[in-house]
């Protein structure tokens, strides 16, 4: 059967949201401690804001209030400055910037002084650099969460919303902007308004800008109509501000007041069209819409389902959704509402939405006899519910526009034949036979039970069978079984029995009850059904949005949320969802493989236009499937196409606004995936260019080096007389040696990283004595440790380890060249073992790690990093990079710490097993 899904907004429990409230309570809370924000809101400079908002001043210091002026902008109006007298002000801030002394408002003396009302001019101003603040209005924000009371000025194209608007008519663009929000969250906003021809009266006579100035501006901004233009949009933002603040105060009413809230008041001027099953609905749609054309106002569209109403023929219900369909092409917004009376219904939306006018149509004449029957006048009964609103009765049309069939009939195919025959009256019938079979059913069980229970437990048997069929088949099949039940148990329970006669006047009494309660019984079950109905519709939307908007949180590619989009839209509407995204030339990438009735024309054009299309739209409305643009904050991020098993959904308003809401929630997801993807490449690069610059650095520097110290000795040896050879041949030697070690640091860097990357380190692991290899590595070392000495403490019983005897020997030379460049004699390097480690140490006796360090000790082994940056001991940051990266490829770990009595101490730790057993060999 196809159904009117309802947003279930009814009015029976208008109770306040007791969240609503505790939020409300909040922000009073929150608010309590805060200034208030005076803004003097204006169209232009000239105006006279900066004027009034002194004048203002003067009456509150009068008025005995402690008034200060933080910051005040006269521009050499001498009018304006004649107002500070009397006026205490805070002493400007003095701030250097390129040579130049600039004059800034003082925050922290402001916040010092702490004044009742603090004046703060030009609240777009930027500040200068070194300022706590970049923006004037975010000082006004900290003096407001200090609680001091803040009156500023504001222009209406420093607006931020406003700023592209006003450059388009004026022509200057400024750049000085305050977000709407400081706007919306002033406390008062006071209009400070002057006609045009009096702001260039004032223009010419030289109080807006000296002469010079002045021409030059009239000949641009100051245009009259560029004035008239700006002064509408100040007018229109300022009623925006004070039309929020009434609905802010009819919420706080609504709380406070209890079930009512206050009755609706014509401020706004808004409409709402009321939406009937009649055949005039349409044409009291577009006469709300011309109305609100006319006026300039917002408007919006009703239709209320009550349960009568959701049994009317498919005909007339498409005609409904056609109806509001062409509302919202006309501008409104739509909405479908639930309850058992129509005019409790629209009264209680138009006061949510504060509307001041409603719009009804005028129902048709009812035919032949039954014009002559008492009817209730439905725009009457408004009038009694809603003493407060206007309504405009429309005359009735003979046409009314009438959903194409076979638009949606085609596209939906099998599925809308099935639909639509269940709609038909005549597949009601089985739930009269239903009632018929169960009464039958009652009346053969109570039979045999006559001797053994009493009348009323039988007419209990027969309310009961009432309440079943009213379950399941409606008001229509249980009136008809209450009916029937009457007759049954008139005739078979009844003396005289197997008779219609009655011997007892009172079972007339009775058989009323019985036939008033069982029509009751079944008009509150069905109700009871009808809200079942949509409540569980409500729950299954609800249901749909929570569980896409849980799995989007955790997808981390475009692909998942892809295949989760596709799949909560197709878990909804039914049929088959695509979600589409751009290539990186912009193109849309289409599906791999035909999908029939999809257009991937009509995809493109949603997606370079940013509108819908397709099935269910004003644009190329006989496509089978219909097409959504991914809109996300900062751009249109691909297309959702769907094919649904049930196109009329796509009429009816609350499931459109949830395929929106559903489209909305990819494209955010879509687009957090992006940024995700930018900010990793983002640090990707980054570090490369870190790693780049560290690189060239050390090359420059400690490459280039050596190379001049061999340059020089090899030109010095010419000179040189035969006996200083030896001793330049010993530091050209010496200048090699560096450079070798540098270069194979690099070197075995490089293989290390790409080894270790791509999987190809391959260790010669073979068990070792570890008092070999730190032998080895004091001899190897011994060119860098000169004449330090070395201290070993290796236990003669430690076990043999299984390692790469080179690689490790390296590691040990790394760390001992380390102690000796930055640490202090003696060196120790010392040797443990655990169950399941090795652990060597190398220590120093010097100046130990740096403090700066202290918890970021594992910084040490990241690549072109050093202890002390200062320091002037060469080196490219790579040893201690190297000792991580062989640690590693082994299994193990490095680590770094201040050893007990000072030095620093470095520790390999390399996992072990339990060697093998020796050999025994014949003797």
């Amino acid at each position: 059967m196809t159904a009117i899904v309802p947003d279930g907004r009814a009015a029976a429990d208008a109770r306040p949201d007791p969240d609503a409230l505790l939020a409300q309570l909040r922000a009073d809370e929150a608010r309590a401690p805060r200034g208030k924000l005076r803004i003097y809101f204006g169209a232009n400079a000239g105006v006279g804001k900066t004027w009034a908002m002194l004048s203002a001043a003067q009456r509150e210091r009068a008025a005995g209030r402690d008034v200060v002026i933080g910051v005040v902008e006269t521009h050499g109006r001498a009018e304006t400055a004649a107002l500070l007298a009397g006026l205490q002000a805070l002493p400007p801030r003095q701030v250097a910037h390129r040579g130049r002394t600039l004059v800034e408002f003082d925050l922290d003396a402001a916040l010092a002084r702490r004044p009742q009302v603090l004046l703060v001019d030009e609240l777009a101003h930027t500040n200068a650099p070194g300022s706590r603040h970049v923006k004037r209005w975010q000082d006004v924000r900290e003096l407001l969460a200090a609680g001091i009371e803040v009156w500023s000025a504001l222009n209406v194209q420093h607006l931020e919303s406003l700023n592209g608007t006003v450059g388009a008519i004026t022509g200057v663009r400024v750049h000085e902007t305050v977000p709407d929000t400081v706007l919306d969250e002033a406390d008062e906003v006071v209009l400070v308004d002057a006609t045009p021809d009096e702001l260039a009266a004032r223009l010419k006579a030289g109080k807006v800008y000296l002469p010079q100035q002045a021409e030059l501006a009239a000949q641009n901004f100051f245009r009259k109509g560029n004035l008239i233009a700006l002064r509408e949009i100040a007018l229109r933002r300022t009623a925006e501000h004070v039309e929020d603040d009434v609905r802010n105060w009819r919420v706080e009413q609504s709380g406070t007041r209890g079930q009512s809230g206050p009755p609706a008041w014509n401020t706004s001027g808004a409409l709402l069209a009321c939406v009937g099953p009649h055949e005039g609905a349409s044409q009291t749609v577009r006469t709300a819409a011309r109305l609100a054309g006319q006026l300039n106002v917002q408007w919006h569209a009703a239709y209320v389902e009550t349960p009568r109403l959701q049994r009317l023929d498919a005909a007339r219900r498409d005609s409904i959704l056609a109806v509001l369909q062409l509302a919202e092409h006309l501008g409104a917004s739509t909405a479908v509402l639930t309850g058992a009376n129509v005019a409790d219904e629209l009264v209680a939306q138009a006061q949510r939405l504060n509307c001041a006018t409603l719009v009804v149509g005028r129902g048709p004449v009812a035919p032949g006899w039954r014009r002559w029957w008492p009817a209730t006048d439905f725009t009457r009964e408004l009038g009694r519910r809603a003493t407060g609103l206007d309504i405009v009765e429309v005359a009735r049309a003979d046409s009314a526009r009438r959903l194409s069939r076979g638009t949606l009939h085609t596209a939906a195919g099998d599925d809308a034949g099935a639909v639509e025959d269940a709609d038909r009256p005549a597949a009601r019938w089985p739930g009269y036979a239903w009632a018929a079979g169960i009464s039958v059913a009652i009346t053969l069980l109570a039979t045999p039970l006559l001797g053994l229970l009493e009348s009323a437990n039988i007419v209990m048997l027969f309310l009961l069978g009432v309440v079943g069929v009213a379950m399941r088949f409606g008001r229509g099949p249980a009136a008809f079984a209450a009916m029937l039940n009457v007759a049954a148990f008139d005739f078979f329970f009844v003396s005289p029995r197997l008779s219609f006669s009655v011997g007892d006047v009172q079972y007339l009494l009775t058989f009323a009850v019985m036939l008033g309660v069982g029509l009751l019984v079944g008009q509150l079950t069905a109700g009871l059904r009808f809200a079942v109905g949509v409540s569980t519709s409500r729950e299954r939307r609800a249901q749909s949005l929570f569980e896409l908007t849980r799995e989007l949180s955790a997808a981390l590619e475009a692909s998942q949320v892809v295949s989760l989009g596709a799949a909560a839209v197709q878990g909804h509407f039914g049929g088959r969802a695509l979600v589409l995204l751009p290539e990186a030339s912009d193109a849309l990438a289409m599906p791999a493989e035909p999908v029939a009735g999809f257009d991937a024309s009509v995809a493109d054009w949603t997606f370079r236009s940013g509108q819908p299309a397709g099935l269910g739209t004003a644009t190329l409305t006989a496509q089978p499937w219909h097409y959504v643009p991914l809109k996300a904050p900062m751009r249109v991020r691909g297309v959702l196409a769907l094919a649904p098993a049930r196109p009329r959904w796509l009429l009816i308003p609350e499931q459109a606004q949830q395929l929106d809401t559903l489209a909305r929630q990819i494209a955010i997801a879509l687009e957090r995936v992006h940024y995700v993807e930018v900010a990793q490449q983002a640090v990707v690069e980054i570090e490369s260019e870190r790693l780049r610059n560290a690189l060239l650095g050390a090359i420059s520097h400690d490459v280039r080096t050596p190379l001049t110290a061999l340059i020089g000795l090899a030109e010095s040896l010419r000179t040189l007389p035969p006996e200083a050879h030896a001793e330049a041949a010993r530091d050209l030697v010496a200048q090699a040696r560096q450079l070798n070690a540098l270069v194979n640091n690099l070197l075995d860097m490089a293989r290390l990283e790409s080894g270790i990357a791509g999987g190809s380190v391959k260790l010669r692991r073979e068990w070792q004595s570890v008092e070999e290899v730190v032998g080895a590595a004091i001899r190897a070392a011994r060119p860098a440790l000169g004449e330090q000495a070395v201290r070993t403490a290796v236990p003669a019983d430690l076990p043999l380890v299984e390692f790469d005897a080179v690689l490790i020997e390296r590691v040990l030379v790394n760390l001992l060249e380390n102690a000796a460049k930055y640490g202090a004699p003696p060196i120790e390097v010392g040797a443990q073992a655990t169950p399941d480690a090795l652990v060597l140490t190398v220590r120093d006796h010097g100046p130990g790690l740096p403090a700066s360090l202290k918890g970021r000790e594992q910084t040490l082994f990241d690549k072109f990093t050093r202890g002390r940056a200062e320091s002037a001991t060469p080196g490219v940051g790579l040893g201690l990079a190297i000792c991580k990266a062989v640690a590693n490829a082994h299994g193990g770990d490095m680590s770094a710490a201040n050893a007990p009595g000072g030095g620093a101490e470095f520790s390999l730790t390399l996992p072990r097993r339990t060697p093998p057993a020796p050999i025994d060999t014949p003797s």
